[in-house]
């Protein structure tokens, strides 16, 4: 006869607690002390019981499983999840997506590698994180980092390049007012983008004006709030320059409310190529990040790490490129002749 193989509540009477003490000490949860998870974990061993991943990690000290940790699931981490999930088809790892922000920008990602690492995770790649060194007891990976130390290996796409030619392309089409939404002030691409603008109006001989330039945060309340501002204004940008696609999509919906064309009175270029940016009445033209190759390249990066190999780069930028489509086009005649 067959013995039916041990259950969570095997577990708990053999422990002497409740099924939902042994679920959060064999998960890494908050809320169960030392001692108890030890009891727990020996019940576990003792059973053979094999249904979470941290009992089968226990013989093996791997779980086979990779986590890719999002503040949340936009479009930007959706399509770098899916760079992950192609690159690791043909390996031996299993893909754990985890969000736990709720809203927390400055601790989350500490709290999460501590509930996984180790227990859940063999290995961590971290998207757009605040918190880049957050005491990680497994191999981490950076996309996008924090402006915080350069000890952890990081992947990005080329944010100075991508910024500086979409503005030079708007210079070239004949604008000389434009405008910039501007990201998250502490995330490295968001600091590149905002030098490549700058540098790009530079080289054009066009002075910097603060006033065409707003901190929309990715936020899209905040980038609506913005761009009403700057596209209410008497000498109006004719162009503007957005830090993502999520941001330049939130003002073209702000240009139609205020009867501006797009791109008759007013042309628009986003930043990351997400599908929706193709899904417009009039497709964004914007800078394509590779963001498939940045999860890909993660994997690549964390899997040498893993190995305990030494990578021929711990710091990976992928270029950009300028995808050209309908929300641009020169400014109408006598439109640049207010500039202040």
């Amino acid at each position: 006869m067959t013995r039916n193989r041990p259950t969570i509540h095997d577990v708990a009477a053999r422990a002497g607690v409740s099924v939902s003490t042994v679920s959060k000490a064999v998960n890494g949860r908050y809320g169960v002390a030392t001692a108890t998870v030890d009891v727990v974990m020996a019940a576990v061993a003792d059973l053979g019981y094999e249904s979470s991943l941290i009992a089968s990690s226990m013989r093996s000290r791997s779980t086979g499983v990779i986590g890719v940790l999002v503040a949340d699931f936009e479009p930007f981490s959706a399509e770098i999840l899916k760079g992950v999930g192609d690159a690791l088809r043909d390996t031996s790892y299993d893909l754990l997506a985890y969000s736990g922000s709720r809203g927390d920008e400055e601790g989350w990602e500490r709290r999460s590698l501590s509930r996984l690492s180790g227990t859940l995770i063999d290995g961590a790649i971290m998207v757009t994180p605040t918190v880049v060194k957050a005491g990680a007891d497994v191999p981490l990976v950076a996309i996008d980092p924090h402006t915080g130390p350069a000890d952890v290996p990081t992947v990005e796409s080329d944010s100075y390049g991508g910024a500086r030619e979409a503005t030079a392309y708007l210079v070239a089409l004949g604008h000389t007012r434009i405008g910039y939404i501007a990201g998250r002030a502490d995330l490295r691409s968001s600091i590149a983008r905002d030098a490549g603008y700058r540098r790009a109006l530079a080289d054009a001989g066009i002075p910097f004006d603060p006033r065409f330039v707003g901190a929309g945060r990715y936020r899209e309340a905040t980038v609506r709030e913005v761009a009403i501002d700057m596209l209410s204004a008497p000498d109006r940008p004719t162009a503007v320059f957005a830090a993502n696609d999520v941001s330049a999509i939130a003002i073209a919906q702000v240009a139609a409310e205020l009867g501006l064309a797009v791109p008759g009175d007013l042309s628009i270029v986003g930043f990351d190529d997400i599908p929706e940016a193709t899904r417009l009445p009039t497709a964004l033209t914007t800078v394509r990040q590779p963001m498939g190759r940045l999860g890909a390249a993660a994997v690549e990066l964390l899997l040498t790490l893993m190995r305990g190999e030494t990578p021929a780069t711990t710091h990976v930028r992928l270029p950009t490129k300028l995808v050209l489509r309908q929300t641009t086009a020169p400014p109408r005649p006598g439109s640049e002749a207010a500039r202040a």
